[in-house]
């Protein structure tokens, strides 16, 4: 079962990878100043509820729970390695084409720098099977699901960093 789940998120990963393939940032800043980088990185960040734009994307992190030991029901699950933080987020397509959110190009961060990744296994069953984070969002339309980062248990989370696809620039929400 494992192994059978694993192929098939590694299946849609690839599928999403060539959809999101010609996706452009959109939020990167227009002036063309190489001094006003830091001002452009600033502007960028955003906290929850928030919303925040990364190409065709809008984000709004409506929440985020750490300390959670396992996600689903008890015939089918998944325990943490050390404690899952859920986090909630609402994704808008804010472009004039379809695209893929893939919960594998979203990245958190401890205020250390130490990055974590999405564990996609786990977030199946967060979202009790719905398929929000892998389905393509029309747009104009929006969805909310949980992003799911297995982190060591005395490890917390300072911030996200949110992709539209695996080339984007990205855009930061502060979780604390």
């Amino acid at each position: 079962m494992r192994k059978m789940a694993t192929f098939a998120l590694l299946a849609t990963a690839v599928v999403a990878l060539g959809c999101g393939a010609g996706a452009t940032d959109n939020a990167s800043s227009s002036s063309g100043d190489e001094g006003g980088k830091g001002e452009e990185k600033a502007a960028k960040t955003a906290k929850i509820g928030q919303p925040a734009r990364d190409g065709k994307f809008e984000f709004t992190v409506k929440s985020s729970k750490c300390g959670v030991a396992k996600v689903g029901s008890d015939l089918l699950g998944d325990k943490a390695q050390g404690q899952f933080c859920l986090i909630t987020v609402n994704v808008k397509n804010i472009g004039k084409e379809p695209q893929t959110l893939i919960d594998s190009s979203q990245k958190a961060y401890a205020a250390d720098g130490t990055e974590y990744s999405t564990d996609s296994e786990a977030a199946i069953y967060a979202n009790k099977d719905q398929q929000t984070l892998f389905n393509e969002i029309n747009p104009g339309n929006q969805v909310t699901g949980v992003l799911v980062f297995d982190i060591p248990k005395k490890a917390k989370l300072a911030k996200l960093e949110l992709h539209d696809s695996l080339f984007s620039g990205g855009v930061t929400v502060a979780l604390s």
